[in-house]
């Protein structure tokens, strides 16, 4: 007789008691004193672990703990996978980041050593991620590995026990059928000792039988019929026996243990996963902000970007120029021709002319730089434009004595040009009521209409070069005007850009720029015969006869090379890096144009103009005529698309 098995673990939290011999498996279990009613809850297990259904039963619960083994595996392969790409897409934005700041025409200074030293905390981050996924990579080969040995091993006691449960009943099947063969001979040879003759008359092969013969065969009969059904009982006990005391308690013993590795396993990865998580975000939190015991060369990520200095940069950089700084040898004065001198006009002083035509309360008006020597926007100082206090450089500065109080609407504006008056008005401020030179006193003697006004001033067709050589202003006073009163009254417009507005107000419009563009104000919607769309045409007119585009034709082909990446973030820094590239009168109009467009896809809701729609309307405008593949024109969409997508992260916003 076998010896009784020990305790074996069900892998939930219950332990069997001690099994009985395997001979009586249904004996019942020792009773426990002052035991509690869970103590049912084995002997239930029991019962059913070595009843006709126990192999089935575990091998169904071990095909659980597989499938959960396998799907568990399939997570962390997926996980390190995304960990993995994250790890790396960081390290080559670190790599590339520490690149750019090593180029000159970037900003310099505490701002780039500092930054540098974030990239190289991101850099350690990323190495933290990196070990992260191998760890996870190697949990999910011991996941797989350890799942096909459980499959093997299910497969191995699925054919071993179910065979032997197979053997024990087919040996039944067997003594059942010789027990009922045996029972019906029995009850014929009954019915023929006692005389029956319901059975009718008996025929052998010589003919009838006598009932002594009938008799005689079927006693024969019975004997065999008994003979064999003792064998198949004997065999029947044998393979139920052998059953009961090896094949199936070794089955049940096998599949327990492996169901019970596959749990314990799985279990064990789970803590190892939890583990790895917490190593990642502690590493990770160390790297951001050291423990306050660590050296002071381990700082946090915001001592560092604190100890950024603005102004010593600024004064660094502006400083590194004294050296460069023109030397003028007399001052600028005007000299009149002596052939004009008997003609001269005694003039009052202009500081006079200012202080009896100004009212006490108002201010000077803004005076425009003459030289584009210090453009504050130029490619040096790009970079650092947010972080320069103050408005923007390409901003126009104004004065307050404007009675024209702008509304809600216009408070984007507070900081626009001067207040210009209209044709046939009175001069305005620092202006002479009357001529100051013949020239002049001829000119006021004649009257242009809006449709025939001179061009004394051209304003398209002009280069922006020019322009900002001319007028002094980095952004073309006609840009500044149509962005206002678009901003001021055509938010809310439907279509705004898509719409054509009416050709003929275009050609007044034009004209008036092209005459004196400084006298010009779209703060009044009179001024463009509250014609919005008119004023959508115009701005993009005048981008259109530029004799070179916007984004200038040198540049086409790099920007079209940028819109080809699929990659959104290298779109963009590709895209940023060509921008900042940009000639300086070209690189503060654009800047002022896709800050404008940004507001207005701000209200596509009502406007029905996103970014895409926007795009395709000024692509072609700002780029010029596509001169390659027909799919460039896709491709100068998606150029101004992710420009407008990302605007702060490519411009600054005053």
């Amino acid at each position: 007789m076998a010896a009784p098995e020990s305790p074996i673990s069900l892998g939930n939290g219950f332990h069997d008691e001690e099994l009985s011999t395997p001979t009586k498996p249904e004996a019942p279990l020792p009773d426990i004193p002052g035991g509690s009613p869970s103590t049912s809850v084995p002997k239930a297990v029991d019962e059913v672990l070595y009843s006709d259904i126990g192999v089935n039963t575990l091998l169904n619960r071990l095909k659980q703990s597989i499938a959960s083994a396998r799907d568990f595996a399939s997570f962390l392969k997926k996980r390190s996978s995304l960990e993995e790409d994250h790890a790396q897409g960081l390290k080559k934005l670190c790599k590339a980041t520490h690149d750019g700041l090593r180029r000159p025409d970037g900003r310099q200074g505490t701002y780039a050593r500092h930054f540098d030293e974030v990239t190289r905390m991101h850099e350690r981050m990323a190495d933290n991620g990196m070990q992260f996924a191998l760890s996870l990579h190697q949990m999910h080969e011991d996941l797989n590995e350890l799942a096909n040995n459980m499959e093997r091993g299910r497969k191995n006691w699925k054919q071993t026990g179910l065979n032997a449960e197979k053997r024990a009943s087919d040996a039944e099947a067997f003594m059942e059928k010789a027990k009922a063969k045996y029972e019906s001979l029995a009850e014929d040879y009954d019915r023929a000792r006692t005389g029956d003759k319901s059975a009718g008359r008996v025929f052998g092969l010589k003919g009838p039988k006598s009932a002594a013969q009938h008799e005689e065969d079927l006693q024969r009969k019975v004997q065999a019929a008994d003979a064999d059904y003792k064998s198949k009982v004997e065999a029947a006990q044998t393979q139920r026996q052998e059953l009961l005391s090896s094949s199936r308690p070794q089955a049940v013993k096998a599949l327990q243990e492996l169901i019970t590795e596959c749990d314990s396993a799985l279990t064990l990865q789970l803590q190892k996963f939890a583990s790895f998580n917490e190593k990642l975000l502690l590493g990770n939190g160390i790297v951001v902000a050291p423990l306050k015991g660590d050296t002071a060369s381990q700082r946090s990520l915001r001592d560092v970007v604190y100890e950024i200095n603005n102004e010593k940069d600024f004064h660094d950089y502006i400083s590194s120029f004294s050296n460069k700084v023109p030397n003028r040898s007399q001052e600028i004065a005007y000299k009149k021709h002596p052939t004009l001198a008997p003609k001269q006009q005694t003039l009052p002083s202009v500081p006079n002319t200012l202080s009896q035509q100004q009212p006490p309360s108002a201010q000077p008006p803004p005076s425009f730089p003459t030289q584009p020597a210090s453009l504050p926007g130029s490619a040096g100082n790009r970079q650092s434009l947010s972080q320069q206090g103050g408005s923007s450089p390409y901003s126009y500065q104004p004065t307050p004595q404007s009675s024209y109080q702008a509304s809600t609407p216009q408070d984007r504006f507070a900081n626009g040009p001067p207040q210009i008056q209209m044709f046939n008005s009175q001069p305005a401020f620092g202006q002479e009521s009357q001529p100051s030179s013949p020239y002049a006193q001829q000119q006021t003697g004649i009257t242009f209409s809006s449709d025939h006004l001179p061009p004394v001033k051209p304003v398209f067709g002009v280069s922006l070069e020019e322009l900002y050589r001319r007028d002094g202003t980095a952004v073309p006073m006609v840009v500044y005007q149509c962005i206002q009163a678009v901003e001021l009254f055509g938010l809310d417009v439907e279509g705004i850009y898509r719409m054509s507005g009416n050709a003929n107000h275009v050609n007044k419009l034009k004209a008036l720029f092209d005459h004196d563009a400084s006298r010009v104000d779209f703060r009044n919607p009179e001024s463009f015969y509250h014609d919005v769309n008119s004023v959508a045409g115009l701005l993009k007119l005048f981008f259109r006869d530029l004799p070179d585009p916007l984004l200038t034709k040198n540049n086409y082909s790099r920007f079209i090379e940028a819109a080809q990446v699929d990659d959104d973030i290298v779109r963009r820094d590709s895209l940023h890096a060509v921008i900042n590239e940009l000639p300086d009168p070209n690189y503060a109009t654009l800047r002022a144009l896709i800050l404008h467009l940004y507001h207005v896809s701000e209200r596509s809701s009502v406007n029905r103009m996103s970014t895409s729609n926007l795009a395709l309307c000024f692509a072609p405008t700002i780029l010029g005529a596509h001169s390659g593949a027909i799919s460039d024109s896709g491709y100068q969409a998606r150029v101004i698309d992710t420009i407008l997508q990302n605007t702060f992260q490519i411009f600054d916003e005053d």
